[in-house]
């Protein structure tokens, strides 16, 4: 975890269950779970295709680019949408601050099927998270 303030020109994004990173402004979500090693999916490699890199921005959405119409169309097919769900690679940073994501079991399951290696290591943690937020409301 990163402590004290961001760098000029930085966002902190703060991965929930996954640590800290310090972007620079035009880097998306995405970029920055990939440069941590934080587990969200990306099928299409980042160009906007499908939903596998679903996340849920739960702390400075204004910090982030605007919804573009490409977007919303392919959120429009993905799983547990919510008022702050985002495509990583479509949520670039565009001004300094911190941004607080949360990446979804869909995203999270992808990942896992592209690295076979690390299966099973985080999705019980983001069944058990999700199961735990239901019981909340």
């Amino acid at each position: 975890m990163l402590i004290g303030p961001t760098l000029s020109g930085m966002a902190r994004i703060r991965f929930a269950g996954f640590g800290d990173i310090d972007a620079p402004i035009g880097t998306s979500i995405l970029e920055a779970a990939l440069k941590l090693g934080a587990p969200e999916g990306s099928a299409c490699g980042g160009v906007c295709a499908c939903s596998t890199c679903h996340v849920y921005v739960t702390k400075g959405a204004d910090l982030l680019s605007e919804q573009e119409d490409d977007e919303a169309d392919i959120l429009d097919k993905a799983f547990d949408v919510r008022a702050g769900s985002r495509l990583g690679c479509q949520a670039i940073v565009r001004k300094e601050g911190e941004i607080e994501v949360e990446i979804s079991l869909e995203s999270i399951e992808t990942y896992e099927n592209e690295h076979p290696q690390e299966r099973g290591k985080y999705v019980p943690y983001a069944k058990l998270r999700g199961s735990a937020e239901r019981r909340a409301h």
